[in-house]
């Protein structure tokens, strides 16, 4: 029969709580619950609202109890997904040390340093096969250490995100590997914590908990946390954590020669090996290797996604609330001889003011400036799209794969512009949906391992297959 799962998925911008009902033939979600997950600046440091993070996800739960009794059942499993990185400290109690910190907080650079002086980036590629950038989880520690040592000192535990929210709703204690693989302290190789990296860098090795796997039940919701007759006996499923973990198996990929796009605030973009790529050609072109599902490597690059258009219609909208982004595509697709801006740029990391950091970085690289609303829409969809292609010839470059699609999910694949933008600048076809990936990578790993969807990844993704139709789109001439 089928049975009732809840999908937490959390993004750097927003959360929700989705109902998946799955078994004998159904795959079918519906969202209960979005709600903003706004940072806390307080003077030059950053921090999510963790507290905010816990009401919402309580208000969702309570949704999700109401969801499971009207269809007569009850809430078999819950499922977490968070974006990577970030970390909460616990006492000796599990209470927070401290406020959890934010990725985009300007910390970063002092660990970033403090690492380098005692491990080279080539050694540390070695260890942990990982892409550099600035806010991965060793550089936040490294600096942590340093700036307040007294938090670490007190601390007995470090859980990211999603295992800081299982945590909260359960009092167990467990990293799920494939977040732990973005931390930088997971060995590429044994895909264990790497205790020569962790001493090396002189962090406590009591910090560091208990590994475990996706489709792992780490245990029942505690009675405090039960806000709903139906959530009585229902427990947390570790999932890929890591939300473009969660993507990656809610895309239905048919081979090796298909990329995947996790297209949001970030745009993920790479491909699903068997083993790791450690090559120092691997390293020069900044490409990581992150864990997935079944122990597969998601090779991929991480680029500046949606989020300068989301920070741009944050700006406009605060003079025009009623400020509509579909009629600015449909202006920006006319629009010829775009201007360019390079994506990968730092000074893009943080908030506010985005449209004018644009037109100021556009006019530092000497070409055409963006004026109009839709000139910059257009500006960032070109940009984005050209970010890809120069990916792609990497990863084929790289891994000696010629590359034949590229599967976009997550909220970017509604956005049927940069989708034809992609494939006149890749060369490729471009296939878009699920959007959903990341909350049916979630509900379906939980329903695998509660027997309601076939166990193996593969045969996973052939029952998205039969739900999901996607959007092809050609590559185009660029005169066209």
């Amino acid at each position: 029969m089928s049975k009732v799962f809840g999908a937490i998925d959390l993004g750097a911008s927003s959360g929700r709580v989705i109902a998946g009902v799955i078994g004998e033939g159904k795959l079918e979600l519906t969202e209960l619950h979005r709600f903003a997950n706004t940072p806390i600046a307080k003077g030059n440091k950053l921090f999510w609202d963790f507290g905010a993070l816990q009401r919402e996800i309580t208000a969702g739960l309570t949704k999700l109890g109401e969801f499971a009794a009207a269809a007569g059942t009850t809430v078999t499993s819950i499922g977490i997904d968070t974006w990577a990185v970030d970390y909460g400290l616990l006492d000796s109690n599990g209470a927070l040390v401290a406020n959890t910190r934010n990725y985009r907080d300007e910390r970063n650079l002092l660990g970033v340093a403090l690492v380098d002086q005692t491990i080279s980036p080539e050694d540390q590629y070695r260890h942990n096969g990982l892409q550099f950038l600035q806010f991965n989880t060793l550089y936040q520690l490294a600096a942590h250490q340093t700036q307040d040592p007294d938090e670490l000192q007190h601390a007995a535990t470090m859980l990211l995100m999603p295992d800081l929210l299982t945590h909260w709703l359960t009092g167990v204690a467990r990293t799920e590997r494939t977040n732990a693989s973005t931390t930088g302290l997971l060995n590429v190789e044994t895909h264990e914590w790497d205790w020569e990296l962790i001493d090396l860098l002189g962090f406590k090795r009591e910090l560091f908990t208990e590994l475990v796997s996706p489709g792992a039940i780490i245990g029942e919701l505690l009675p405090e946390r039960v806000t709903h007759p139906a959530l009585a006996n229902t427990v947390v499923t570790a999932v890929p954590s890591h939300d473009t973990a969660a993507a990656v198996v809610g895309t239905p990929l048919a081979d090796q020669n298909s990329a995947y796009l996790s297209s949001g605030t970030w745009s993920l973009l790479g491909l699903e090996l068997d083993t790791p790529i450690l090559s120092a050609q691997a390293k020069a072109q900044n490409f990581t290797n992150e864990l997935g599902a079944e122990n597969r490597i998601r090779f991929l690059k991480n680029l500046t996604g949606l989020w300068l258009l989301q920070q741009c219609l944050a700006d406009w909208q605060e003079a025009n609330s009623s400020l509509d982004l579909s009629a600015l595509l449909v202006e920006a697709e006319s629009i010829s001889s775009p201007a360019r801006l390079n994506v990968k740029d730092e000074e893009f990391l943080a908030p506010g003011n985005m449209p004018a950091r644009i037109q100021a970085h556009c006019a530092r690289l000497g070409g055409r400036v963006p004026n109009t609303k839709a000139e910059i829409v257009r500006c960032i969809l070109d940009s984005l799209a050209d970010a890809y292609a120069v990916a792609l010839r990497g990863f084929e470059k790289v891994s000696g794969l010629k590359i034949s699609k590229i599967n976009v999910v997550g909220g970017g694949s509604q956005n049927a512009l940069l989708a034809q933008l992609t494939a006149n600048a890749t060369g490729v076809q471009v296939l878009t949906g699920p959007v959903e990936a990341t909350a049916l990578g979630n509900l379906i790993t939980q329903a695998g391992a509660h027997g309601c969807a076939p166990a193996a990844l593969d045969s996973q993704r052939e029952v998205i297959r039969q739900h999901f139709t996607p959007q092809l789109f050609q590559p185009e001439s660029q005169s066209a």
